[in-house]
C-alpha cells in the first residue's frame, strides 16, 4: 500500500503499523507523528494500522533560538 511520510510516498505491507513505518523510515526519538491531521500518542504507535492513503507527519523538536 502507499502511504505519506512527510509528503514522502513510502510503499508498505497492507495492515503495517504506525510503529512499523516510523522505524523503516529511519526515524529516531523524540519526535511526535500526526496521522491524517490528528496527533496519535506514543502509546498508539503500534496500536495503530495504516491505510492506502494515509498521510502521516512526524515532527521532531528544533534546538538552538
Amino acid at each position: 500500500m502507499r502511504i505519506l511520510i512527510n509528503r514522502l510516498p513510502h510503499e508498505l505491507p497492507e495492515g503495517c503499523s504506525l510503529e512499523a513505518a516510523l522505524q523503516g523510515a529511519g526515524f529516531k526519538p523524540p519526535f511526535a507523528v500526526a496521522l491524517n491531521l490528528q496527533f496519535v500518542p506514543k502509546t498508539h504507535y503500534g496500536l495503530t494500522a495504516l491505510k492506502p492513503g494515509d498521510e502521516v507527519e512526524v515532527i521532531s523538536p528544533i534546538t538552538g533560538g
